[in-house]
């Protein structure tokens, strides 16, 4: 059974190498990414990995489709992939010194259509940033297009002072229920 990665994610296709696998094809979908109003963050996580894997099926038929996504979230709030220095600032600033969730969901899609769902919540905490933390962070890069404004597998890590749950999660794909999901569907994980 072909594998089929509906993600872009470099992340996660190095996270998926980590437990011997390698996609046969990677074919992101091309979804409508908006929060619904009052949508809850790990709601919104579970929608979006489903409608991708749902995506991406119709152009595969008979292979095995994984998708995910990965929210942080600050209260009730989703915040966004940081597309600018102003956006992350304001993340990072938001998230300095508190307590917030990482949501990460996947779905798989088999060969005969039956989806599986599983969600990992993390929850982190950094430490204190002061404006000389954030202006390095930011001068780096690493923020650039990720959940939250930050990358945890980078620089970011040094700021945690707390994490429950899934590491690779809140890189962008949790292992254990990957696996699980897999196993699942009949795929064979090294």
């Amino acid at each position: 059974m072909p594998f089929v990665l509906a993600s872009s994610s470099p992340r996660r296709k190095d996270l998926l190498a980590r437990i011997g696998i390698v996609p046969d094809m990677i074919d992101p979908a091309d979804i409508d990414e908006t929060p619904r109003a009052g949508e809850l963050p790990r709601v919104y996580a579970a929608r979006m990995a489903a409608e991708k894997a749902a995506a991406a099926a119709p152009r595969h038929p008979g292979a095995l489709i994984l998708a995910a996504d990965t929210v942080v979230a600050a209260g009730r709030r989703i915040l966004p992939k940081a597309e600018n220095e102003e956006e992350a600032r304001h993340c990072l600033a938001l998230l300095s010194g508190r307590r917030h969730r990482v949501h990460s969901a996947v779905t798989v899609i088999d060969a005969e259509g039956t989806e599986r769902h599983r969600l990992s919540t993390t929850i982190v905490t950094f430490r204190r940033l002061n404006a000389a933390d954030i202006a390095a962070y930011l001068e780096s890069g690493e923020w650039q297009g990720k959940a939250g404004g930050y990358a945890i597998q980078g620089r970011a890590e040094a700021w945690v002072r707390f994490l429950a749950g899934s590491h690779s999660g809140v890189v962008g794909l949790p292992l254990y229920e990957t696996r699980a999901l897999l196993e699942a569907a009949g795929y064979s994980v090294g």
